[in-house]
């Protein structure tokens, strides 16, 4: 992060699903991958990782240069490998957050990234909130990042793991809608 008063946060962008419901792997949806990315070094974090899966070869080339790849083996398991994959992969960086971003949430962009990447510490844990509502990203210090990767299965992620902490809710409403996109629109 480039702000004084910040501390170092990689940001992670989960874009491995094969997007049975809306067709096709969401990574290579037009733009989207691009803008994600953008949105994660546009708003502070210092390290950028793209975990992919389905389609990988394709998605590749859409990851900007200068972004870390990451290929999770078992992603068809669901969300909670490609989280495990990404975790595993910030270990050795000097992060003392990971701010984890969805590649379906084209609406969301740096001023939300931005608003949590500021709360960062090694301890945070916390989660962009859209009128009342959880969503994404979330913020996960990185104490937290190994008891995450253990229960992360499926399509739960960090979901059981936050479930039961506090969590800081970070209002994020009046700069974006926050929802994923599963479906094609018409």
């Amino acid at each position: 992060m480039t702000d004084a008063q910040s501390r170092p946060v990689a940001g992670i962008l989960l874009a491995a699903g094969a997007g049975f419901r809306y067709g096709v792997p969401k990574a290579l949806v037009d733009g989207w991958m691009a803008g994600a990315v953008d949105a994660l070094l546009d708003g502070g974090c210092e390290q950028v990782l793209v975990v992919l899966g389905a389609a990988a070869k394709e998605a590749r080339r859409l990851v900007p240069d200068g972004v870390d790849v990451v290929v999770a083996p078992d992603w068809t398991e669901g969300m909670g490998a490609s989280l495990r994959a990404a975790l595993a992969a910030v270990e050795t960086s000097r992060a003392d957050a990971a701010l984890v971003h969805l590649v379906d949430l084209p609406d969301v962009g740096p001023d939300v990234v931005r608003r949590l990447a500021r709360i960062a510490t090694p301890n945070v844990l916390a989660r962009a909130t859209y009128h009342g509502q959880a969503g994404h990203p979330v913020l996960l210090g990185r104490v937290h990042w190994r008891p995450v990767a253990a229960v992360a299965v499926g399509d739960e992620g960090a979901r059981g793991y936050l479930r039961h902490r506090e969590v800081e809710k970070v209002e994020c409403g009046d700069l974006a809608g926050g929802q994923d996109v599963d479906v094609r629109g018409p």
